[in-house]
């Protein structure tokens, strides 16, 4: 069984590469610019449509079982409303956390479907707490609103999905220890990403469409 995940070279995709390294799965990563030494690693920019034909195209007629949406920015980190959050801030966050993520499960779909014609396939899509509605501190509003489309995307693709047997989940990995979290975060990263291949491979028809934390707790939208 394949699983790729896309932005896999560091942080919590590294972590989910290196955890199911470990475990002896078929994994795929991916990475923008230069990538990683070893196998198993695939060129992907989740911003360009080019990019991510190509990518479908190298990969034509493998199925895909497990499709890890991790790629994401937090390009509005500290950004103050008098007078930051430019254009372009808002340009990149949801050109990478959203419209990436549709342009890969796009590019991908016929991989998914492949898998699904044998049994399940799943994608997973790295959202976060800040996407709620109902949690509203402030701040950072195109990572808040990114993520909340990011969401809200993963919920129509698993109505859309569903009769193909293609199972879309979402999730909040938790206040990661990475570049992006910072050192201050509450959860290690290894123990977030092995928290989130288990939310993964129990992830199912009944399930899908579902909002849930790293440790399993279904999410308030």
């Amino acid at each position: 069984m394949t699983i790729l995940i896309t932005g896999a070279n560091r942080g919590i995709g590294r972590a989910l590469m290196d955890g199911y390294r470990g475990a002896g799965a078929d994994v795929l990563g991916t990475a923008r610019g230069a990538l990683p030494e070893g196998a198993g690693w695939q060129a992907l920019d989740v911003t360009d449509p080019a990019s991510a034909k190509a990518l479908a195209a190298r990969l034509a007629g493998q199925p895909v079982h497990t499709l890890i949406c991790n790629a994401g920015v937090y390009a509005d980190k500290g950004q103050r409303l008098e007078d930051g959050y430019p254009a372009d801030v808002w340009a990149e966050s949801f050109a990478v956390n959203v419209t990436g993520v549709f342009l890969t499960v796009q590019a991908l779909l016929p991989n998914l479907r492949a898998a699904a014609a044998h049994g399940l396939a799943r994608i997973a899509i790295l959202s976060s707490q800040m996407a709620s509605h109902t949690r509203a501190p402030g701040g950072s509003y195109a990572y808040r609103a990114s993520k909340a489309a990011a969401l809200n995307l993963g919920r129509n693709l698993a109505t859309d999905l569903r009769a193909e047997g293609i199972a879309v989940g979402i999730y909040h990995p938790g206040w990661v220890q990475t570049e992006m979290g910072g050192p201050s975060a509450e959860i290690p990263v290894e123990v977030a990403a092995a928290g989130l291949r288990a939310r993964f491979a129990a992830l199912s028809m009944a399930t899908t469409g579902c909002f849930e934390t790293w440790d399993g707790q279904p999410h308030a939208y």
